[in-house]
């Protein structure tokens, strides 16, 4: 079998360009494609029988030239976004002046040479940002919206040339320079939009990636048997070494414990808000944190083989297997430029030889079926909308980082949740606790445990002294154990334990967070708890009314989580998960609608990309809020059903204006055809549909939406 090949691809920076290398690369027989336009990446496993080099050649020869090197990869990609904003800012500087003419009576603006001088710049840029990628596209059978744009530019520059030299005696209505570089100018603004709330998503990768980069302390020894520590990066460590990790380390790869303990914050990769107890032969994961303790660790599985490593494949394939939104208007121009480049002919034809129209006259109602044709309302359709739309999200503190994402509000049925962090806090409260011996009343009970967590710097001694800091007791002696728990010895002779399941399996087989011993006799246990977020049980509840089914997905204990679940009223529980179960989770309930996953932390990584709708909060881990499609910026989830309420009317805003502008072209064109409107009319037209639109597009301020 062939091995999957990797590369990135230069100029790939929209669905349709993906869509359209991907329907190329399947011509070829190439399988499992994963094209991924925010990054330029592409991977595909070729036949056995072709040489991978003639399809990397083809590729070439389609536009979209391979490059290996990493370094050049990212410039070649971040330069494609500049000379966008290159284009955009040479356009507007010629548009401005350009459309000035037709408000201000100021004679020169009004010569034809002047108006062709400001529109030749955006011509150009015209032929070499859409003209390029509308013969591609045309070339592979996929026209999409720039064969729409070149096409309605061209016609408005080239029909206004003709009348410049052929009817001078009324020039004027003959010259739409300024909607040629209407037509460009505002679809580049649409583009650039779109590059700048697509951007970000890019870097979620790169963040996990960073998780990966730590120095680990490599254990050598020498021929005497003396050791020695060095440091070295951790993809340098192979498999078999032994490792020193301290408190404050991060884990720099799986293995397994030959010495020590430790407590390890492993949330990163289970969810569970507690630090896991770590002693011999205990496993560890890579990039996980070590809060306190020390051990030796021999490394298992080092670079593609950790489970780190494993959760950045994941999102990677989750963010190129996620299907791409194709724009409305792309869609409808499949079949929308075809048939208008049909209706031009047939207009040509028809009027020179059936109705015996002059030529010029024939040729002036072809080019105005292809003016009235321009996508210019359909290039501000989308941008329109959606400044307006996520201007109000982000007053209200709601980040949409892609238009793409608002399709998937309209069919949003399933909301998932994580638990700690999204319907929780995050942050350790003690919970129940039960004293056994009825002679030891609360206050004392209390003033044992406080009194001797006062001694440990672990995280939840400082849960218990922030709870319980004005109970004290002295002792005579203290010792820690670590990973197993604290000994002491009180005033009076009493000696105390405290401790996990691992110093009481002897005495019972309950399970709880910490258990506490008293002269070699169960005293009592306490849990832990996240605090729930105050405004969770309404936000569940008010989502619960409109129709939507809510569950809680997460890598933490199934009690706590049932806890939560029957606390807030949701029904449906998913625990114990790891990241790569999570995905699996969603792919599975997203199989009876749209589905949305609410979550923070960096296991949550791959289901936020996997799912229709990733939410996070801007407080959340950089991964989570990279990974997901919306940001709660004021990391409350009050802002959630307005966020899901304000992306579906914003995407209805997008299909109303497109409507609309489609409904302006498919009234007008057979009126052209028949030479009953003319170019100067059809451009009004076009004005007045870009005016629809807006005024459509700034209901979005006011509306109700949740």
């Amino acid at each position: 079998m062939s091995e999957q090949i990797s590369c990135k691809v230069e100029g790939m920076t929209c669905g349709n360009c993906a869509l359209t290398i991907q329907k190329h690369l399947e011509k070829q027989g190439v399988t499992d494609i994963l094209a991924n336009p925010t990054t330029g990446e592409l991977a595909f496993t070729p036949p056995s029988s072709t040489d991978s080099k003639e399809i990397l050649a083809g590729l070439k020869k389609l536009g979209y030239p391979p490059i290996t090197e990493p370094t050049d990869a990212h410039a070649v990609h971040n330069h494609t976004h500049s000379k966008s904003k290159l284009y955009l800012i040479i356009s507007l500087t010629c548009w401005l002046p350009l459309i000035a003419h037709m408000f201000i009576s100021w004679e020169p603006l009004h010569k034809p040479f002047v108006q062709f001088i400001l529109c030749l710049p955006v011509y150009i840029i015209c032929v070499l940002h859409f003209g390029k990628s509308a013969l591609r596209s045309l070339r592979n059978r996929l026209p999409n919206m720039d064969v729409l744009v070149f096409i309605g530019a061209s016609a408005a520059f080239f029909y206004s040339i003709i009348g410049w030299i052929f009817y001078q005696e009324a020039v004027q209505d003959y010259l739409f320079f300024e909607t040629c570089a209407s037509i460009v100018t505002l679809v580049l603004l649409g583009n650039f939009l779109e590059e700048r709330t697509v951007k970000t998503t890019a870097t979620a990768l790169t963040e996990l990636v960073s998780l990966q980069k730590t120095i680990a302390k490599l254990v050598l020894k020498d021929s005497m048997g003396k050791e020695s520590i060095t440091e070295i990066q951790n993809n340098e460590i192979k498999v078999g070494d032994i490792l020193q990790v301290n408190t404050g380390d991060k884990v720099p790869t799986d293995g397994v414990l030959l010495s020590g303990t430790a407590q390890v914050n492993e949330s990163m990769m289970t969810g569970e808000s507690l630090p896991t107890s770590k002693e011999e032969k205990s496993h560890v994961t890579g990039g996980t944190l070590v809060e306190d303790g020390s051990f030796r660790m021999q490394a298992t599985e080092i670079g593609n083989d950790t489970a780190l490593s494993q959760i950045i494949a994941i999102v990677h394939k989750a963010q190129s297997t996620k299907p791409a939104m194709q724009k409305l208007a792309d869609k409808i121009s499949a079949v929308f430029v075809p048939l208008v480049l049909l209706i031009a002919i047939i207009t040509f034809l028809v009027n020179y030889f059936y109705a015996d129209i002059a030529f010029a006259q024939s040729m002036m109602r072809t080019i105005a079926v292809l003016v009235i044709a321009c996508p210019c309302a359909m290039g501000l359709a989308t941008p329109a909308a959606v400044m307006v739309g996520m201007g109000r999200a982000a007053r209200n503190g709601i980040l949409v980082k892609s238009g793409e994402t608002l399709e998937h509000f309209t069919n949003l049925k399933h909301i998932v949740f994580d638990k700690t962090g999204t319907l929780t806090t995050g942050n350790l409260k003690i919970g129940e606790f039960r004293i056994y011996d009825s002679t030891v009343s609360e206050e004392d009970f209390k003033s044992l445990v406080a009194g001797l967590e006062k001694t440990s710097s672990h995280p939840i001694a400082k849960s218990i002294l922030q709870n319980w800091s004005k109970y004290d007791l002295t002792y005579e002696s203290t010792e820690e154990k670590k990973g197993i728990g604290l000994k002491g010895k009180t005033l009076q002779g009493d000696f105390i334990e405290i401790g996990s399941y691992r110093l009481v399996k002897r005495l019972t087989s309950e399970r709880h967070d910490l258990f506490v011993i008293k002269n070699g006799k169960l005293l009592g246990w306490i849990d832990f708890e996240d605090e729930i977020r105050h405004e969770a049980k309404v936000v569940i509840k008010m989502l619960q009314q409109k129709g939507y089914t809510v569950s809680l997905l997460s890598g933490d204990r199934k009690e706590k989580c049932q806890q939560v679940a029957k606390e807030l009223g949701i029904k449906k529980v998913l625990a114990e998960k790891l990241p790569s179960e999570k995905l699996e989770a969603i792919k599975e309930l997203s199989k009876n609608g749209g589905i949305a996953m609410v979550g923070d932390g960096i296991n949550d990584s791959p289901a936020l990309t996997q799912a229709d709708i990733g939410i996070s909060f801007s407080e959340a881990s950089q991964i989570a809020m990279q990974s997901a499609d919306v940001v709660l910026t004021k990391n409350s989830l009050l802002a959630l059903p307005e966020a899901i309420g304000l992306g579906k009317h914003t995407f209805l805003t997008i299909k109303q204006n497109l409507f609309w502008a489609f409904f302006y072209n498919i009234v007008a064109i057979p009126v052209a055809a028949f030479g009953f409107l003319t170019p100067t009319f059809g451009a009004g037209i076009m004005a007045l549909s870009d005016v629809v639109l807006i005024v459509n597009s700034l209901r979005l301020r006011y509306k109700k939406v949740s």
